[in-house]
């Protein structure tokens, strides 16, 4: 019997940020006034205080700023996946996004390795931002 994983739960401050990922698009809130792209999501520019925000889909494109190996599963349901690689990526962009990297060769993954959004699709209804390395 396989242990189900839970889902994410889209409230209204996160509904732009599901949907856009279904549509294997990543998208963030990015101040009109500023210019700026934050994550994550609130009423207010975290860099000029306006609430005139926009939902914009960026590059995908980041490096790794940090990363950890896990050979730990925190539940039953990743360990199946072990040992996998958690990053933080700063994306081209400027926000930095905690993420599964996707890779077949953990010992490989080195901070500044550039990386791509993928998209993992859970079901029908739920796709998972994840990075993997950038083709060069």
């Amino acid at each position: 019997m396989a242990i189900e994983r839970i889902f994410p739960s889209p409230n209204p401050g996160t509904a732009p940020y599901w949907k856009a990922a279904r549509q294997h698009q990543l998208s963030l809130p990015k101040c009109q006034a500023c210019g700026k792209f934050h994550s994550y999501p609130r009423s207010q520019c975290p860099f000029c205080s306006s609430d005139k925000l926009e939902w914009t889909n960026c590059s995908g494109a980041g490096t790794i700023f940090s990363y950890t190996e896990v050979f730990r599963a925190p539940s039953k349901a990743f360990a199946a996946d072990l040992p996998y690689i958690v990053a933080i990526v700063e994306l081209k962009e400027g926000p930095h996004l905690m993420t599964r990297l996707v890779t077949n060769d953990n010992a490989s993954v080195r901070i500044g390795q550039p990386v791509t959004v993928a998209f993992d699709d859970m079901d029908e209804e739920t796709s998972l931002p994840v990075f993997k390395a950038s083709q060069t």
